[in-house]
């Protein structure tokens, strides 16, 4: 075993381990594909590409960052393989809903969720990290490949979109009354209120 794969495979203190990243890779992944189990195969993908290319991962750099990117860009060449073997037959992925809400999901959480399927996928992917994994825009601008100046054009569309497609004029808006609905009903509008502030805060 290499020094980075023991590295890796048994962190320090405060470092994290890929096996900690698979619910934030699983949640990336949401980004991309429609159903769970096509994530779920993305992530697998993105790990065996990782693990097989430890010796390019630069120790003291972010290993999460890392791995998105691997997944991002895992995704996109899979979607031009398949548009090059089946032309006309595969939609844009901007275009393609990546699935239905849940049950779980109240009413107010289901349009949010839907707003975000609406918006172009390079737009969808940098609400996600940002908004909802937490990556700075210095991270989102280095996994998209883009300058940290577009990320945050980007961010800014997708939650203008999302606001547009549910009638609101603000995030506040969307988010005040979710707050106070959890007053009365805690479970469904606590929910309500951290979704729309994960996305759009």
């Amino acid at each position: 075993m290499s020094a980075t794969e023991h590295k890796l495979a048994n962190p320090d203190a405060g470092e994290i381990s890929i096996v900690a990243l698979i619910p934030a890779l699983r949640a990336f992944a949401r980004t991309f594909c429609r159903e769970a189990y096509d994530a779920d195969d993305l992530v697998q993908e993105t790990l065996t590409k990782g693990l097989a290319n430890l010796d390019k991962f630069e120790p003291g750099t972010r290993l999460k960052s890392w791995l998105f990117t691997i997944m991002r860009n895992t995704h996109y060449t899979r979607v031009k393989a398949a548009a090059r073997e089946a032309p006309g037959l595969l939609d844009c992925a901007s275009s393609r809903p990546i699935s239905e809400p849940s049950q779980e999901w109240s009413v107010q959480s289901r349009e949010v969720h839907q707003a975000i399927q609406k918006l172009p996928s390079h737009q969808r992917e940098v609400l996600m990290l940002i908004g909802v994994l937490g990556v700075s825009y210095e991270e989102t601008a280095e996994i998209c490949g883009c300058a940290v100046g577009t990320v945050k054009s980007r961010l800014n569309r997708a939650r203008a979109g999302v606001l547009e497609f549910l009638e609101e004029n603000s995030p506040q808006a969307l988010i005040e009354p979710r707050r106070q609905l959890s007053e009365h009903h805690s479970d469904t509008g606590a929910q309500d209120a951290k979704t729309a502030e994960a996305y759009l805060r």
